[in-house]
């Protein structure tokens, strides 16, 4: 656990693809450069944003090559190196580590719910072949894994994780997390429905669709809590950011209709950044109905729309 791990607003960075669905890593590089242009203090190439389950291991490793490359040092990479497969998981994790990965964020086995014992075994057996801090991962509604506050606390303990993404909705799981950790190991707000409450309670930093998609007033709002303790000042901004995070989760929490929260930040990022293609299939583009409230909010926090 050598490196320190970052605080501040970390972004998901996206894989851009061809229409016929290969890698088009040619855009990874001006994407990445206006991540960190927009101020992020992390990039996290793999994570959801980087629809790392529609890509194959070696391709998965050609992304994370490349956007390490891409990234040159100039802020802290947090690389997905998620996969069911223990095995596979610590290939992916080795692979990062070599290519200078500064840390690495793995989502518990997914599908097969395992138990919380075989899930903190999953973790111990990374730990076992890589040197830079793990951070867990937690989203029960795409794993159906809930690790505990006790059980996060002993991997800890032991050594294994250098920290945890708490994706989890009610603020109160994040600040308990953040409470018992007493800033021995990093906690980040992992979903923007409650990171305005897990920034108030002290969390290092904030991993989530807001970040990733207007990467600039995520790190003010960030500065607001976390740094200058400006709470008026962080609520004027935050009602300015809910309504493109109620946008994003609309479907998400609904388990229904709505928009996509990655059909949204894909859109969004070809609107006010580089082109950066659609989603893969079966995540589809957002619909035309969700596209002008998107660009209305988009300019209400500063942007620019491509084109206007």
């Amino acid at each position: 656990m050598g490196k320190p791990l970052f605080r501040g607003v970390c972004a998901s960075s996206v894989t851009p693809f061809h229409e016929d669905g290969s890698l088009w890593l040619e855009r990874l590089q001006p994407h990445i450069d206006w991540l960190i242009g927009e101020g992020v203090n992390a990039i996290s190439p793999l994570g959801s944003s980087g629809e790392f389950p529609a890509l194959e291991c070696e391709d998965r490793k050609r992304v994370l090559a490349a956007a390490i490359e891409a990234v040159a040092g100039r802020v802290s990479v947090v690389a997905g190196t998620h996969d069911y497969s223990t095995a596979r998981t610590i290939d992916l994790s080795r692979f990062a580590e070599r290519c200078g990965a500064d840390a690495l964020l793995i989502v518990p086995p997914y599908y097969m719910a395992p138990t919380p014992v075989q899930v903190m075994d999953h973790y111990r057996r990374i730990a076992e072949q890589v040197s830079i801090p793990i951070l867990v991962y937690h989203n029960i509604p795409l794993t159906s894994v809930d690790l505990t506050t006790e059980h996060l606390l002993r991997l800890f303990e032991e050594g294994v994780i250098g920290g945890v993404k708490m994706s989890h909705p009610e603020p109160d799981r994040q600040c308990q997390l953040v409470q018992a950790a007493g800033g021995r190991f990093a906690v980040y707000a992992g979903i923007d429905t409650a990171a305005f409450e897990g920034l108030c309670h002290g969390a290092h930093g904030w991993i989530s669709g807001i970040p990733s998609t207007v990467p600039r007033p995520a790190r003010r709002l960030y500065e607001l809590l976390a740094v200058e303790g400006n709470l008026p000042a962080a609520r004027e901004l935050w009602a300015l950011l809910a309504p493109l995070m109620r946008l994003q989760f609309q479907a998400y929490h609904s388990r229904g209709e709505g928009a996509h929260w990655f059909s949204t930040m894909k859109a969004a990022l070809n609107l006010i950044g580089p082109p950066v293609g659609d989603p893969q299939p079966p995540i589809r583009p957002l619909p035309a109905q969700h596209r002008e409230t998107l660009t209305t909010m988009l300019r209400n926090l500063g942007y620019q729309i491509s084109g206007q």
